[in-house]
């Protein structure tokens, strides 16, 4: 009956002076909304970061031509020669613990179908590509063995492609031009939207490698070899095995000459990436978690001017009877009730820009649970914390002094 009497008598003080009281909650909404609208931002980067990764492929390993560790002028991405088609054939046979194997090439051309045109990215893959990246033919069929054994010319397509160059017409079995060469369009890929990061997963063509290689780019080297590994725990085994192999087959077999390889474990890219955007995430709440703090001194400083205005009613409650304890808990009520209400309205502004931001800033933003609950349980902590010190000093305060305060 105290409590519910106690808590009573806080809103009702609360209500008397309702825009101070919003003021000192400010601080509080300010403070719980900034830590989950940042909060969900940093979740969104990470997000983003990991689907990119993933979207590459589960237990995947990515050999690319060149070393990573030296400086001095670099060539761009797939320029160097070291890496071959036989260099993935190899892998292929005598690396275990590998499901698939597929190098790439590619390329960025023209593609003409009648009076239509459009502007793509072509790259040279090989049957394996379907499995590694996880795609799905909705009409006609993918790439095959034979396909790029005869180095024919047939190309899959996506959707943006197709819509682009055919309209509502049904692409596969007819012929486009790449680089001013006749393809025959055998498959049309189911729509996988935009990666993470924006880009068109289906404004692609894929054509089989050696075509790409020999009949479109005239060159005899690959630009990347795709790995997929069976079994996650097996990574580093298996990167350590292909390391071994390729040092082999480029005879670098003395231990002073460097790679002219790199081997990338998105596996473990994928744990740095998490936990670089961990701390990301935690330094953004950090800063945000500094307008509590803020808003804890308001809510101090306004009960510290509220027990100052009303020592002349603790000293009539003190006269009649009232505790120490009794005292003390209205104070800390009052404080708690303002942690309270502004901790529930700060979600709902945190939430609300969030939002906002994910619309007009262009951020993907993700709200969980644990910010909405750990800033609000702070919010009420803190309402209790800086609630103590008036607390105190309006329970301790001398009855007859009290009464005889002006």
């Amino acid at each position: 009956m105290l409590f519910r009497e106690s808590f009573s008598m806080a809103l009702t003080s609360l209500y008397a002076n309702k825009l101070r009281s919003l003021l000192t909650m400010l601080g509080i909404i300010i403070g719980v909304g900034a830590v989950i609208a940042l909060v969900s931002v940093g979740m969104g980067v990470k997000s983003n970061v990991t689907s990119s990764i993933a979207s590459l492929g589960s237990n995947m390993l990515i050999i690319s031509p060149g070393a990573s560790n030296k400086g001095g002028v670099r060539g761009a991405a797939g320029s160097r020669k070291t890496l071959k088609y036989e260099d993935a054939e190899a892998i292929q046979q005598k690396i275990k613990n590998i499901d698939y194997v597929s190098p790439t090439v590619q390329t960025s051309y023209q593609v003409v179908y009648g009076n239509m045109n459009w502007n793509t990215t072509v790259q040279g893959v090989t049957a394996d590509f379907l499995s590694i990246r996880s795609l799905s033919i909705s009409n006609g069929s993918f790439i095959t063995a034979n396909d790029l054994k005869k180095r024919q010319r047939v190309a899959v397509i996506g959707t943006t492609v197709a819509e682009n160059l055919f309209g509502e017409k049904n692409p596969v079995g007819q012929t486009i031009r790449i680089h001013n060469q006749p393809y025959k369009v055998v498959g049309l890929l189911a729509s996988k939207g935009q990666s993470s990061m924006g880009q068109d997963q289906d404004d692609m063509i894929y054509v089989p490698l050696t075509t790409a290689m020999e009949r479109m780019l005239g060159i005899t080297y690959v630009q990347s070899v795709n790995v997929q590994v069976s079994d996650a725990t097996k990574m580093d085994q298996v990167q350590d095995e292909i390391e071994t192999l390729l040092r082999q087959r480029h005879h670098l077999t003395q231990a002073n000459k460097e790679d002219d390889f790199t081997v990338r474990n998105l596996t473990s890219l994928m744990e740095t990436v998490n936990q670089s955007t961990s701390m990301l995430t935690l330094l953004l709440g950090a800063i945000a978690g500094i307008s509590l703090l803020v808003g804890g001194i308001g809510i101090m400083n306004i009960m510290m001017v509220s027990v100052t205005e009303r020592t002349r009613e603790i000293g009539i409650r003190k006269a009649l009877g009232a505790t120490f304890l009794n005292i003390m808990t209205q104070f800390l009520i009052e404080s708690m009730v303002l942690g309270v209400i502004g901790g529930i309205i700060g979600i709902f502004v945190g939430i609300g820009a969030s939002q906002l931001i994910a619309q007009f800033g262009g951020f993907t933003t993700l709200i969980t649970w644990l910010p909405i609950v750990v800033s609000f349980a702070f919010s009420v902590g803190i309402g209790l914390f800086f609630g103590i010190y008036p607390a105190r000093k309006a329970a301790k305060l001398d009855p007859i002094e009290a009464l005889r305060y002006e």
